[in-house]
C-alpha cells in the first residue's frame, strides 16, 4: 500500500502567533467545520494610509497566512477564502491585473509552505477569462497538495455564487436531455454534486471583515444555514485571534435548522 505525502514526511506545525496567544478552549464538537471567510477591506486600510489599494492587498496576504495557521491550531478541517470574485472584473483595469498576478505569485509563494504544514488546497470558480498563468498556479498546488489531510484550503478565483449555480443547473440541463437525468430525481443532493467542490462540507461560520454586513455572492448555496459573523477589523489587521473570536461567537450559538424545543411552561400558581 502505498504511503500518502503525510505519512511520507512530518508535517510542520503552524508558527506560533507573535503575541504569544493560544487558541481559545473550544469544545472540540463546537468548533465550526467549515468557514467561509469574506476578506474585505484591502482598499480602505491603503486609503487611510495615504497608499494605493495594491499596498493594502499586499498587506493581506500576510493576514490570511496567519489566519490558515490559527484554524489549524483550533481544529478546523475547512476554510474557504474569496480571493477574486466574478464581478471584480468591474474594478479598474490596473487593479484587476494587479489581483490577477497577485493570486498567481500568492500560490507561488506559499504552496510549499502549506504543503509542509499538511494543507490541501482546492480551487473554486470559472476558468473562463482568467489568466492560464494564474490556472497552472492553482492545478499544480491542486495537484502537490492532494495527499494532505491537516486542513482543506478553498481558493475561490474567479468565483460567484450565482455563477456557480447557473454552472450547475446548466450542466444538470445537459444530463437530462441526454437522457442520464431524469427530471423527477433532481434535488437538493443531487444538485450539490454538481457545484465546484461537492466534496467540501456546507459552510458553518460566514466570516467577513470590515464591518460590511453583505454575503456579497460568495458560497450561496453552501452558507444557506451558515452562523454569520461580522468584525469591523480591516483585512489587513485580521489575524488569527479575530478567527478564533468568531469561533467563539460561533460556539456560543444555537444551530437548529429550522427546527425548535418546546417551550418548557410552568404551571405553578395555576389553579
Amino acid at each position: 500500500m502505498s504511503k500518502t505525502s503525510e505519512e511520507a514526511r512530518p508535517v510542520r506545525p503552524p508558527d506560533p502567533h507573535p503575541s504569544g496567544a493560544r487558541p481559545p478552549a473550544i469544545p472540540p464538537e463546537l468548533v465550526p467545520r467549515h468557514v467561509a471567510l469574506v476578506m474585505d477591506g484591502d482598499g480602505r486600510w491603503a486609503k487611510q494610509r495615504g497608499l494605493p489599494r495594491t499596498e493594502g492587498h499586499k498587506e493581506g496576504e500576510s493576514s490570511l497566512l496567519d489566519v490558515i495557521m490559527g484554524a489549524i491550531e483550533l481544529g478546523i478541517p475547512y476554510l474557504s477564502a474569496y480571493a477574486f470574485s466574478t464581478e471584480n472584473w468591474r474594478r479598474h483595469p490596473d487593479e484587476v491585473r494587479f489581483l490577477m498576478g497577485f493570486n498567481r505569485d500568492v500560490i507561488h509563494r506559499r504552496r510549499d509552505l502549506l504543503n509542509e504544514m499538511g494543507v490541501r488546497i482546492r480551487w473554486a470558480g470559472r476558468r473562463t477569462r482568467l489568466w492560464r498563468s494564474v490556472i497552472r498556479e492553482l492545478e499544480y498546488a491542486e495537484q502537490l497538495s492532494a495527499g494532505n489531510t491537516v486542513l482543506t484550503l478553498q481558493f475561490c478565483v474567479n468565483y460567484g455564487g450565482r455563477a456557480e449555480i447557473a454552472d450547475a443547473a446548466a450542466a444538470i440541463a445537459a444530463e437530462v436531455a441526454a437522457g442520464k437525468i431524469r427530471p423527477d430525481k433532481i434535488d437538493e443532493r443531487l444538485f450539490a454534486r454538481y457545484l465546484d467542490e461537492p466534496g467540501i462540507p456546507e459552510v458553518d461560520l460566514f466570516v467577513r471583515s470590515s464591518g460590511e454586513q453583505r454575503l456579497s455572492n460568495f458560497l450561496l448555496w453552501q452558507s444557506a444555514y451558515a452562523e454569520l459573523v461580522f468584525l469591523d477589523t480591516l483585512w489587513p489587521d485580521f489575524d488569527r485571534r479575530h478567527l478564533w473570536h468568531a469561533c467563539e461567537i460561533y460556539a456560543g450559538r444555537e444551530r437548529r435548522y429550522g427546527g425548535a424545543v418546546p417551550n418548557v411552561i410552568s404551571d405553578s400558581g395555576v389553579s
